[in-house]
């Protein structure tokens, strides 16, 4: 699989995408990167350590968060883009929700485009227009499913079908399970757990599970003691086949799946 200039084998590795979040309220470094000189040497810092993909995201997808302008949004994310790709040569990955946001990343030169809702009508076309990748959570606004497992594949293939229909190219798509979005404790775990049955569906396959809830929960630890948590699930991930796994803390997660790897392999 091709995004922006590189080239990821999909079928044998597990790549790491670093989190860069340039937002005031994200719920774990919200506030701590919003500037550009601190984003860039976050960067540096992540490139350092083995991230990938760097993926810049400029309004918080927790609990509760305060929903921002699509401009205001713009104005957070083209200029670190901009900067991220003038000083590196990583392949970006734009985390937002709003086709217009899209846009204007991808003309600031994002490479992905990460989309955990999927509701907006334009984005679809706006991704098939823009040549670039793209990776499709799942997700809804509700944790009320009759049959748990089977909705969510089937829900996730939908968002397959969409994408396609709109013109996206099969090599440019990537899949997330969604896990923290429209689920219960429980469910979020069983998501973990069974995370490999979305392999049926024949595309490469990214987790994101850094520091999130479900992690706090069962060990009973804030988010800023959750990187073994984290570390823990993208083991899972290399186990699983997972082309990505989507992180906040680089070493510890690059390392996890050196380890898995060297064993599997062994």
């Amino acid at each position: 699989m091709i995004i922006g200039k590189k080239n990821f084998d999909t079928d044998h590795e597990t790549y790491i995408m670093g989190i860069l979040n340039v937002t005031p309220d994200s719920f774990s470094d919200g506030g701590n990167f919003n500037c550009l000189d601190a984003a860039l040497r976050h960067t540096e810092e992540m490139l350092a350590e083995g991230a990938d993909i760097i993926d810049i995201g400029g309004e918080s997808t927790r609990p509760g968060h305060v929903q921002i302008t699509d401009q205001e949004e713009i104005d957070r994310v083209t200029p670190i883009i901009e900067a991220v790709k003038s000083r590196f040569d990583v392949p970006i990955s734009l985390d937002t929700y709003k086709s217009a946001v899209a846009e204007a990343g991808i003309a600031a030169g994002a490479d992905l485009i990460n989309d955990i809702w999927g509701y907006d009508p334009k984005m679809a076309e706006v991704i098939a227009k823009g040549d670039v990748a793209c990776c499709l959570m799942h997700n809804r606004d509700n944790s009320n499913y009759a049959d748990f497992l089977k909705e969510w594949y089937d829900e996730t293939a939908e968002c397959v079908t969409l994408a396609k229909a709109a013109g996206i190219a099969d090599d440019k798509i990537i899949l997330d399970p969604g896990v923290g979005f429209g689920k219960t404790y429980e469910q979020n775990l069983i998501t973990i757990k069974y995370m490999d049955k979305l392999k049926t569906l024949g595309y490469p396959l990214l987790l994101g599970t850094s520091r999130k809830s479900v992690i706090g929960l069962t060990l009973d630890t804030p988010v800023t003691d959750r990187v073994l948590g984290t570390a823990v699930t993208t083991v899972f991930a290399v186990q699983q086949g997972y082309a990505f796994v989507r992180v906040h803390d680089i070493k510890a997660n690059k390392q996890a799946i050196q380890m898995t790897k060297a064993i599997m392999e062994a």
